[in-house]
């Protein structure tokens, strides 16, 4: 019998601007797909949580352990049976299923996964990839409209792209002779605590690209900085393989975290560059019992704009699940501004644009400042823009899609600068330095460079937070309302008041200011005065 389908509200694809259909995917296509099943929410945890963090002890947040995750937020056994009996009925394969988060992965052909969710699959082709896609939305029988929360895997355009820019590659030479940093000098500028992180991981998220570790060895030794703990952990058939233009971001993100937390662990999760192989990575990271990171750096993501809402949604509880957690999540802003265009993204479209997963209120947005100073002493800190010479600049503005944040009411966000713009989650919350031109000293596959980008913000203060979770004996978790409350006190941000962050020729770009604003947050960390105040809070 032939089941009536309805639509998954927020499933919409459209086809990329150059994007064009070349031929119909072949029916006999093997492929995967994950369904994302309702979940019970979170919102009176974090609410709890979030209440005892800006009024009383760190220490008495009460983070889930993984356990009680399982058993208070888990998916419901019987939602998760009536999608497997979906599955049978369709012809499909059950091959995982993760009660904790919600996910069960389907594995059958292009035509079964093409009848069993109404949608028509095809190939495409972009000048800058090829993929497998659709358009319109994803359906469901009627008798799951309401445990589906999303259906990922159909389409496997690339969702991504790291936020980095080289200096020599792009030949940004500014006039006067700029002086550039190793990443342990830009640590000891923010004043960053110089303590041995044995005790703690940092997860890093990528999606392409890869390492040696001969020549991570060869540069920490030229640093002169403990040796980091590399392991990686390899998410739905990707690989640490080099070779590929993001190898670049992958060792920026390495150098940079373990240079400014010595001997920490890191791991790498090396997932395929898709909406749902970003979430299969977040999950894994946040719910690693080997590793156990207490902070995560993710580099990579696009305009709120270029995701599914299906996709944002199912992500931005993964985000929620790592604050109840006690995990730090540490995102870049963008380097394109306050209109976030990216190649992967829509043609532009004249508005500004937030970046995901930067705009989620549950991780800490790092902006980007361009950072001038002797070896020991900050001279100049301004936004980071490199316009008109080069159309690169810090990522911020104000959410299309999430709410303003109860942390974030005292903090003058702004209404959106777009037409009819609302009051919503200002973005980002913090910053450091990320000009090419006051770059990082950095190697990329043994050869010596200089880069930028907020892809080097998320990792910079990944490090910081693994510095302070060490000293504190705990981790610090979901940061973002403590540092808020701490915005006022004297010393623990540098506040960054010039500058702005447009470069689409004054269509609505945003001015640096006193306190929080929508290109460097709260500013950029003394890091020795922030780990004092969380201290003295948490005793």
């Amino acid at each position: 019998m032939k089941k009536n389908l309805v639509r998954v509200p927020g499933s919409e694809r459209d086809v990329p601007s150059n994007a064009k259909e070349v031929t119909p995917a072949d029916p006999n296509e093997k492929m995967l797909v994950t369904i994302v099943v309702r979940r019970p929410s979170n919102t009176e945890t974090l609410n709890s949580m979030i209440e005892k963090t800006t009024s009383g002890l760190l220490s008495e947040r009460g983070h889930l352990t993984g356990e009680e995750f399982a058993s208070n937020q888990g998916a419901n056994p019987n939602d998760v049976k009536k999608v497997e009996e979906f599955a049978k009925e369709q012809g499909l394969e059950v091959k995982d299923i993760n009660i904790a988060v919600g996910t069960v992965v389907l594995a059958g052909t292009v035509n079964k996964f093409s009848t069993a969710f109404g949608v028509e699959l095809a190939h495409y082709e972009h000048p800058d990839f090829t993929y497998r896609g659709r358009t319109g939305h994803v359906h469901v029988p009627e008798e799951l409209a309401d445990i589906v929360e999303a259906v990922l895997g159909l389409d496997n355009r690339p969702q991504v792209s790291p936020h980095i820019c080289m200096l020599e590659e792009d030949g940004v030479v500014s006039a006067a002779a700029i002086k550039t940093f190793t990443p342990p000098e830009v640590a000891k500028l923010y004043n960053f605590p110089t303590l041995n992180c044995k005790d703690q991981c940092i997860a890093i998220i990528e999606f392409g690209g890869g390492y040696k570790t001969s020549d991570m060895v060869q540069y920490f030794n030229r640093l002169g900085v403990s040796q980091p703990k590399l392991v990686d952990v390899l998410v739905d058939g990707a690989h640490n393989q080099t070779g590929d233009a993001a190898d670049s971001e992958v060792q920026l993100d390495i150098e940079i975290a373990a240079a400014v937390a010595p001997g920490v662990r890191i791991a790498m999760y090396f997932a395929p560059n898709t909406d749902v192989g970003f979430l299969h990575a977040v999950n894994k990271a946040i719910h690693d019992q080997i590793n156990k990171p207490s902070v995560i750096s993710i580099s990579w993501g696009a305009a709120e704009n270029s995701w599914t809402e299906q996709a944002r949604e199912v992500l931005n509880r993964a985000f929620q699940d790592a604050a109840t957690l006690g995990i730090t999540i540490c995102c870049a802003s963008g380097d394109n501004g306050s209109s976030d265009y990216s190649h992967i993204g829509p043609v532009p479209d004249q508005l500004l644009h937030t970046d995901f997963p930067a705009s989620s209120p549950f991780v800490l947005a790092c902006g980007g400042t361009r950072l001038e100073g002797t070896d020991h002493t900050i001279t100049n800190e301004v936004v980071w823009n490199n316009s008109p010479r080069w159309p690169m600049a810090t990522g911020g503005g104000v959410s299309d899609v999430f709410s303003l944040p109860s942390w974030q009411i005292n903090a003058n966000v702004p209404s959106s600068a777009n037409p009819g713009g609302q009051v919503r989650r200002g973005v980002p919350d913090v910053a450091g330095n990320a000009d090419p031109e006051t770059g990082y000293q950095i190697e990329v596959n043994g050869q010596r460079t200089v880069m930028g980008g907020t892809s080097a913000v998320a990792p910079l203060w990944a490090g910081l937070i693994a510095n302070i979770n060490q000293k504190l004996g705990h981790s610090v978790g979901f940061i973002n309302p403590i540092l808020y409350n701490f915005s006022a006190q004297n010393g623990i941000f540098h506040d960054i008041t010039k500058g702005n962050n447009n470069i689409t020729n004054g269509n609505g770009a945003y001015k640096a200011s006193s306190e929080w604003d929508a290109c460097t947050g709260l500013g950029s960390p003394d890091g020795t005065k922030l780990m004092n105040a969380l201290e003295n809070f948490h005793s």
